[in-house]
């Protein structure tokens, strides 16, 4: 096919550096510490993001789908619409890093439950991000577009207005409880559909986690795009799923799990 066929010849995605973007809505994580920690650890892995060309279809829709469709735990979140990055992204982006590197020194990084640990890890950091902006920062951008998609998943989940109101509030008063519980509800439940061979199986398990707190956000994220993903790319791996667990146990242990992490994965890798 020619353009004269009505196609375009496809101009390849431009590759940029963190330090070619611009970062939006930065100030408003000014006070979040560990934000600027993991900026500078996924600054210096030298991750590299993906970016339309000028002239081309960078529709968010567009960027969402090869997100979704051409999900990796090493590509994670990395085709943007333009050169414009949000803070949130950064550090999803920096975890995969970060724990990347801790679970390969684990020989554990191809493993599913190395998988879903990873990405349980890098989702639930948004929770703790939006308890602590709620508190610091809740006229940023980050509450103002994340709140709003977490309250339809809430009340799909039939989570009311006021129910809703009163688990901001908890996650708000403690976000590193509150991170540490979702990462634990994710990886408990990711595992448990893992092992799910039809949609009966699967309704079951997840009616088996009706009574978290945290459940009503469940679906708000992509467990569907984790799962096919491991199911399809990732290989069984025992010593592998017994290192994992270990590092999930080390953490439901901590008093702090970010704290865990930060002390013993960050530091080397800045």
């Amino acid at each position: 096919m020619s353009p004269r066929d009505g196609y375009r010849v496809c101009v390849p995605l431009r590759s940029l550096t963190l330090d070619e973007l611009t970062i939006d809505d930065e100030p408003a994580f000014r006070g979040v510490a560990l934000y600027h920690r993991l900026k500078e650890a996924l600054r210096a892995s030298g991750h590299r993001f993906k970016v339309a060309d000028a002239g081309e279809n960078a529709s968010w829709d567009r960027a969402l789908f090869l997100n979704l469709t051409f999900w990796s735990p090493s590509e994670e979140a990395s085709v943007l619409v333009d050169d414009h990055v949000a803070p949130d992204v950064v550090a999803h982006t920096a975890l995969h890093h970060v724990v990347g590197r801790a679970l390969a020194r684990a020989s554990a990084a191809a493993s599913p439950a190395a998988l879903l640990f990873a990405e349980a890890i890098a989702s639930a950091f948004d929770l703790y991000l939006v308890g602590r902006l709620l508190a610091i920062a809740p006229d940023s951008d980050f509450v103002s577009s994340q709140v709003p998609v977490m309250a339809e998943a809430a009340e799909q989940a039939g989570l009311d207005e006021a129910a809703f109101a009163r688990l901001l509030e908890g996650v708000s008063a403690a976000p590193e409880r509150a991170f540490e519980d979702l990462r634990a509800l994710l990886v408990d439940a990711g595992t448990a559909l893992y092992a799910c061979a039809d949609a009966e199986a699967a309704h079951g398990a997840l009616e088996g986690f009706a009574g978290h707190r945290l459940a009503p956000l469940l679906h708000h994220f992509q467990l569907s795009n984790w799962l096919l993903y491991a199911r399809a790319y990732a290989r069984e791996d025992r010593s592998g799923a017994d290192a994992v667990r270990a590092l999930d146990e080390a953490l439901r242990a901590s008093p702090d799990s970010l704290a865990w992490i930060e002390a013993r994965w960050l530091g080397d890798v800045l």
